[in-house]
């Protein structure tokens, strides 16, 4: 997806879908009991209200040491965009963040693929590290080396979501040419973003990447983020749409009436439309935003008002 700016405000901005996974450090407590029919309902609201995608998390398995922070509760990625797919229309579909290095790339390519046919051509593949030691060591991955597992992937999953039937790639982890695999990806590139704020993963944005996601940058790193990526582009002599991303503060549309947290963004749409507009000015293409929330029902309105009342003043 090529992003563009009108007068330096970004003009798109996208949600991680609630319930799907329930870290303690965002979930709100109603997720805990809520399941499918909460993520149709807040789907669709979000495909109806303008926003540019719907995201997913992945982790294959969480351990008893980091269970009490990241909880247990992780949706697959693939089968929860492929099953949103079939009840939105318009709404791209994102993996934020994909942990490709846990799978060899050609499966990997079958199921992404699929997915992006099934949904005409709504994928956009986030793929990172993983910061998780247990998952790779149970799924025989080397969790030292996991960055040029990564790299190597990235390069397999190129020529495999290529429009070849029949994929080439000859590398240290993996190789294969001569199988077929179809279908193909409705789309000529899946673009692929890549997800981290370390050196190493912004630099893997910038000379590998079609698009950068950031993960928990507060608003004064980004301008040296986003600097850092620029330069490393011209200096490869890299040309080509670039999609820079942000994380935004968590928000609320108008005026709470109870404790939402001091770092959460309030106010009228003007007021919020104002301050996320500075992310425009600093380079940024497309916003993630997460709304607080008491139910389901507060989200949906959140959306809802997001949508009609805030997104407008950012294209503006």
């Amino acid at each position: 997806m090529t992003v563009r700016q009108i007068e330096g405000v970004f003009v798109e901005y996208g949600i991680q879908l609630p319930v799907q996974s329930q870290s303690t450090l965002y979930a709100e407590p109603w997720e805990a009991a809520a399941g499918p029919p909460e993520l149709v309902e807040i789907a669709r609201a979000a495909d109806r209200a303008g926003f540019a995608y719907v995201a997913c998390c992945d982790h294959v398995a969480i351990p008893r040491r980091l269970a009490a922070a990241m909880g247990t509760v992780w949706y697959d990625p693939v089968a929860t965009l492929a099953f949103l797919a079939g009840v939105t229309e318009r709404a791209r579909l994102l993996s934020h963040v994909a942990v490709v290095g846990l799978r060899h790339p050609l499966a990997t390519a079958k199921q992404y693929a699929t997915l992006d046919r099934l949904s005409g051509g709504r994928l956009i593949l986030g793929v990172g590290a993983g910061h998780v030691a247990e998952e790779f060591e149970a799924l025989g991955v080397d969790f030292e080396r996991r960055g040029s597992v990564l790299d190597e992937s990235m390069d397999a999953l190129r020529a495999a979501l290529g429009p070849e039937e029949f994929p080439e790639h000859h590398g240290r982890l993996y190789a294969f040419e001569g199988l077929g695999q179809q279908p193909r990806p409705a789309q000529p590139q899946v673009p692929v973003w890549v997800g981290g704020s370390s050196p190493a993963a912004v630099r893997r944005a910038a000379l590998k990447g079609d698009g950068w996601l950031p993960q928990g940058d507060p608003r004064d790193r980004l301008p040296a983020q986003i600097a850092r990526i620029r330069r490393l582009r011209q200096e490869a002599r890299i040309d080509g749409p670039f999609t820079v991303g942000a994380i935004a503060e968590p928000l609320y549309v108008g005026e709470p009436g109870w404790e939402v947290g001091r770092r959460t963004l309030t106010g009228r749409p003007e007021e919020l439309a104002e301050s996320l507009r500075a992310y425009g000015a600093m380079g940024v293409d497309q916003l993630q935003v997460r709304f607080r929330s008491r139910d389901a029902g507060e989200l949906l309105d959140q959306i809802r008002v997001f949508g009609a009342e805030v997104g407008p003043l950012l294209k503006a």
